[in-house]
């Protein structure tokens, strides 16, 4: 069994097409081909199903293929503490953001490019449940998540910040000249919110239930860029993570309104895969949010709630 035949494997499954899996290992499909083959013929079982092209994994193949992610990740890890002493890390680190959470990267980058500036940093926009299955599946190094909220599991979190809400509505509307709202007329107002797949929206969904409302947005959409558009539009209300209001409230075409009632915040962090030995990139992201730079840097996003007198 070999190395790379694993990684073909693994890029197959994650690509689902020969031959885009042949370029992104830089070799040729049938090369690619013949090391599954091979892979196959040392497990002694069929691995992917064929049809002229990639049709799927086989059972067996589905049952091999986290064991073969894991083999894989081990790998890499090992000949990253083979290298010599001093070296810094190298490569890529991927981590997987909610939207709700973007603003917080910032604070990450630069602490991260401070500690191991050879080491590229590539954030890629996933909801919660994406987080969960790219982790176990070694596609992503950590992620930045809701903590507490539909927990993650065989993970390690650290917190970030708290998560507390907004409600962001015309500055020329009905609510013009307030100084706060309750969640009543937040979920009484026409509003646009974000996607069902998105676990913010999931929260809200929670909160309107625990006050007896039941919402139907006028719009929905999977980025907060569209939903500060149609907000500045004038037609709709929106209801927004403060870490995202804060953007919004330099825009004077926005009013940007706390609630008088507040909703429960909600812990927002860090996930790794809690497993030994860490993999070098996972313990690198680690460090760095428990880092008292990074902490210095996430410091506006944890400010108090304040509702104004």
């Amino acid at each position: 069994m070999q190395i790379r035949h694993l990684r073909y494997f693994v890029t197959l499954a994650r690509l689902g097409h020969f031959r885009r899996a042949a370029e992104s290992c830089g070799v040729t499909q049938p090369t690619l081909s013949a090391g599954i083959a091979s892979l196959e013929t040392a497990l002694g079982v069929g691995l992917v199903r064929r049809d002229r092209r990639y049709v799927g994994l086989t059972v067996e193949g589905e049952a091999a293929l986290p064991w073969a992610q894991q083999m894989l990740s081990d790998c890499d890890g090992m000949l990253r503490a083979a290298g010599k002493p001093g070296i810094g890390l190298t490569g890529r680190l991927r981590l997987g953001v909610i939207p709700a959470a973007m603003p917080a990267v910032g604070a990450l980058a630069p602490v991260l490019a401070g500690d191991h500036p050879d080491l590229q940093l590539v954030i890629l926009s996933m909801t919660s449940r994406e987080i969960e299955r790219a982790l176990h599946a070694h596609d992503i190094d950590g992620g930045v998540t809701y903590l507490e909220n539909e927990p993650l599991t065989g993970v390690i979190a650290w917190t970030f910040y708290e998560e507390r809400y907004r409600f962001a509505t015309p500055a020329e509307g009905p609510f013009a000249g307030r100084q706060a709202v309750s969640w009543a007329e937040a979920a009484a107002s026409p509003l646009c919110l974000l996607t069902r797949d998105m676990q913010n929206r999931r929260i809200l969904d929670a909160q309107m239930t625990s006050i007896g409302m039941d919402v139907l947005p006028r719009a929905t959409a999977n980025s907060y860029t569209a939903l500060l558009s149609m907000v500045r539009m004038g037609e709709m209300s929106s209801i927004l993570p403060h870490s995202h209001a804060g953007t919004a409230e330099r825009d004077p075409a926005i009013l940007i309104l706390p609630f008088d009632d507040p909703s429960p915040p909600q812990a927002v962090g860090l996930v790794v895969l809690d497993r030994h030995p860490m993999s070098a990139q996972s313990r690198a992201i680690l460090t760095c949010a428990r880092s008292a730079e990074f902490r210095r840097r996430i410091e506006p996003l944890r400010g108090d709630d304040q509702v104004p007198a």
